[in-house]
């Protein structure tokens, strides 16, 4: 979805709007999943990155500029434990136990008019 809105700083007001956000590439070079014993499921993702393309567009008293832009991120890590109910008579249930996320990198290039 679109990112909207605003924020104030300073004398006045920034409008933002990001759109059109697609996910370009995705790497996993380091992936496992392990059973718990008797509670779950344990993701663990090493070293990953993303990157994301998208058009940008800003607003301010003062001036408006717009164009694409690109975000990179690297060096991410996530650990998720989920847990599982096999003796329920129904459907397997699985549920988001814990997660912890950290990324070690972000760069940012915005290409406008300005």
């Amino acid at each position: 979805p679109d990112l909207t809105g605003h924020e104030k700083f300073g004398l006045g007001n920034v409008k933002y709007n990001i759109s059109r956000i697609h996910v370009t590439a995705v790497e996993l070079p380091s992936a496992s999943i392990s059973l718990l014993p008797g509670s779950g499921i344990k993701l663990v993702i090493g070293n990953a990155s993303l990157t994301i393309d998208m058009n940008w567009n800003i607003r301010t008293w003062m001036f408006k500029d717009s164009g694409r832009g690109t975000v990179h991120i690297s060096k991410v890590f996530v650990t998720a434990i989920f847990s599982t109910l096999l003796d329920n008579p129904g459907p397997t249930s699985i549920s988001l136990t814990s997660c912890r996320t950290t990324s070690g990198d972000i760069d940012i290039k915005l290409n406008g008019k300005s």
